[in-house]
């Protein structure tokens, strides 16, 4: 494979001039029955905008969320950032015990905290549970970015796939171990302190969880009770391409959103290139008065 990504061409929409910050608080919620944490920015004052739940992928954490979470705070939206068992802010707990099961009991249990109005949004594996969290509980809206396929429309695993993923995985079983230049030359939306900051940041993972994804997590989009519903693809994005997303979107009836010059983190956690995102979402949610 190539170092150099070939950048997908795609129109965007043009940056929202700037706007003075308005003052934010920061909040926490703890799940004591199962060891999560929430991390909430909020905005000073309350309005009538929909609460964002955001969800994390592998590996990752409400760290992941912090650009949004200030994005959005700033401009009203309370942005509630879950950690999942074991991630981050959250409680301890045994990887080897954990799977995509557990994970889905975790983000059900802090939607039903934050309320039936807020609007999903997951990245990665979290796309994968928050579509699952979407058949089991009615939400305000669903925005799913560089989600992980359910078992409709991924190949079927082999058997060498799933014994290939140990119980617990870090950085390096997703190709982020590499020096620094090197990971940017492959994320070319990130810079040095982008990768740096995301190498930092991860943790371990389930191995349970990823086999699970792998064998397949069967969705039903008739029982999908959300609507408006978006999908997010990064051109760029290695773990999970852009046409995957598209395909996703299509299958779901959702809106779709490709961003040809993104990569996986970069689309979430990028000093600058979350921002082209975070604003799309935005014209989402104030299209279908979210």
């Amino acid at each position: 494979m190539a170092d150099e990504p070939i950048a997908l061409p795609v129109a965007h929409p043009p940056l929202e001039r700037a706007q003075p910050a308005r003052p934010i608080r920061k909040d926490e919620i703890d799940l004591l029955e199962r060891g999560v944490h929430i991390e909430s920015w909020l905005p000073e004052r309350r309005s009538r905008r929909r609460p964002l739940m955001l969800i994390h992928g592998e590996l990752g954490g409400s760290w992941v969320w912090h650009r949004y979470q200030e994005y959005f705070a700033t401009r009203g939206w309370e942005a509630h950032a879950v950690n999942l068992r074991a991630h981050y802010w959250s409680d301890n707990a045994d990887f080897e015990a954990l799977d995509f099961g557990t994970y889905l009991g975790d983000v059900e249990a802090a939607h039903r905290r934050l309320g039936g109005d807020a609007v999903v949004v997951g990245h990665g594996l979290g796309g994968l549970l928050a579509l699952k969290l979407a058949e089991r509980q009615a939400m305000a809206g669903l925005v799913l970015i560089s989600p992980a396929l359910p078992r409709e429309l991924r190949a079927p695993a082999k058997l060498h796939q799933l014994r290939e993923v140990p119980a617990i995985f870090r950085r390096d079983f997703i190709g982020w171990q590499g020096l620094p230049e090197q990971i940017r030359r492959q994320n070319p939306d990130l810079s040095i302190g982008d990768v740096l900051r995301i190498q930092h940041m991860m943790g371990a993972e389930s191995g349970a969880a990823r086999r699970d994804v792998l064998a397949g997590i069967p969705i039903e989009p008739l029982a999908l009770q959300v609507s408006p519903r978006l999908v997010v693809g990064g051109g760029l994005d290695r773990l999970y391409p852009g046409p995957d997303s598209e395909r996703l979107a299509e299958w779901i009836a959702a809106e779709y959103l490709p961003f040809g010059a993104h990569s996986h983190y970069g689309l979430v956690a990028g000093d600058e290139s979350h921002a082209q995102v975070a604003a799309a979402l935005k014209g989402f949610l104030e299209t279908h008065h979210l």
